[in-house]
């Protein structure tokens, strides 16, 4: 089998497959296919600095889903529901990340879009696991060795998680079976309340459970990096406080800079870093939108990027886009009600421009040299992109993975 980079694109590849026997009979999207105008405007010399900052150093994503999805939304459900989940792994190869971290799509059911039930998620990481043994130029990551490796040898390390917990249900040793699985990172609860928590939606907010802690606990212990990016408040905050390592948000932004639920207040950002742990910025459609910049690009990201580096420290902060190959907006219409995106993102009247994608951060290819391009016109040192690129997740891991 020959390198990602050298095989046929993906798009191509795909449309080979046995489709409608084997795999489903649906057309996705092109993953080559670019609508960003952004530009950072950067010099000659600029250019080779965020080169040699993307050769010297390690380039993680927090939060992303590298999965192809359908050019027509409406077969969101059928696409999902057959478990064979196509990752652009040409593409990726473009993207200059080192690892990223693959939260699959299991925040749709099989029966409902409110989540993965146990044997939605067993069956898809199992399916995952197969995929990627059979994949050269990429790799599993179990360990921050494993991640150091992959940069050493010019792989991509896929660092397998969730977004929620709620298929272990009122079982703690199915986070065990997970970790022997591969999972590394889970978060706790996904938009709705389950066995563990609150989640981003409810209208009251009852904080973390005793399960929840004992889960929290158990992860400690095992070496998964608890992620509380759509808790609730004060399930974020319970699980700061149960927790004896650090946590991560690992897709979020600042509700100080724009003023929807799917944001985190101060109170948590800044215990988050108290405890060592890390934000990794959102840039999902009409997430990270900020009073500055209503019409949501890169621009308005990074404001938030720039307040959460002055509340948390810049040691504390970090890029998880949650991007992916396809229509983001066609997707949340087709699962926003099971999603909770209309409560989730309330602004509570205060306007801004919808966009169809967000301009300089619209999937996985593009989003981190982006980033790196608008540190570099704005001044940043090399050893504080490090950190923020790469180097703050990795500061986590050594300290959360066992």
């Amino acid at each position: 089998m020959t390198s990602p980079a050298a095989q046929p694109s993906d798009y191509e590849s795909f449309r080979y497959l046995n489709r409608g026997v084997d795999f489903p009979a649906i057309d996705l999207a092109d993953p080559n296919h670019r609508r960003s105008t952004f530009d950072a405007g950067l010099s000659e010399e600029e250019r080779a600095r965020v080169e040699r900052i993307f050769a010297d150093n390690v380039i993680i994503s927090l939060h992303d889903h590298p999965q192809m999805l359908p050019s027509n939304p409406s077969e969101l459900f059928p696409y999902l529901h057959g478990r064979h989940e196509y990752t652009a792994y040409t593409a990726l190869a473009d993207s200059g990340l080192n690892a990223i971290f693959d939260n699959l799509f299991g925040i749709i059911g099989t029966s409902t879009s409110a989540g993965w039930k146990w044997d939605d998620i067993v069956t898809t990481l199992g399916m995952r696991l197969a995929d990627l043994a059979h994949r050269d130029g990429v790799t599993v990551a179990h360990t921050v060795g494993d991640i150091l490796d992959a940069k050493r040898d010019g792989n991509l390390a896929f660092v397998l998680g969730t977004e929620s917990a709620g298929f272990i249900e009122n079982e703690l040793d199915r986070i065990d079976i997970l970790y022997g699985f591969g999972i590394r990172q889970m978060g706790l609860v996904y938009s709705d309340s389950n066995s563990l928590g609150s989640g981003q939606k409810e209208d009251r907010d009852a904080g973390l459970t005793t399960f929840g802690r004992r889960a929290v606990e158990r992860m400690n212990a095992l070496g998964i990096l608890v992620d509380v990016s759509h808790a609730s408040d004060q399930t974020s905050l319970d699980a700061i406080e149960a927790s004896t390592k650090p946590i991560a948000i690992t897709h979020a932004g600042a509700r100080s800079v724009w003023p929807i639920p799917r944001m985190k207040p101060d109170d948590v950002l800044k215990a988050c870093a108290e405890r060592g742990g890390v934000l990794g910025l959102e840039a999902a459609p009409h997430t990270t939108v900020s009073y500055d910049h209503r019409t949501h690009t890169i621009e308005s990201v990074m404001d938030h990027f720039e307040y959460a580096v002055d509340l948390m420290g810049i040691e504390h902060v970090t890029f998880g886009p949650d991007g992916f190959y396809g229509d983001h907006i066609g997707f949340h219409h087709a699962a926003g009600g099971g999603l909770g995106v209309a409560k989730m993102f309330d602004t509570n009247g205060v306007d801004y421009n919808p966009v169809e994608y967000v301009d300089g951060l619209e999937n996985p290819s593009e989003n981190f040299r982006n980033i790196a391009g608008w540190l570099v016109r704005h001044g940043y040192s090399d050893s504080d992109i490090r950190a923020v690129l790469g180097g703050n997740v990795l500061r986590v891991l050594r300290e959360v993975w066992r």
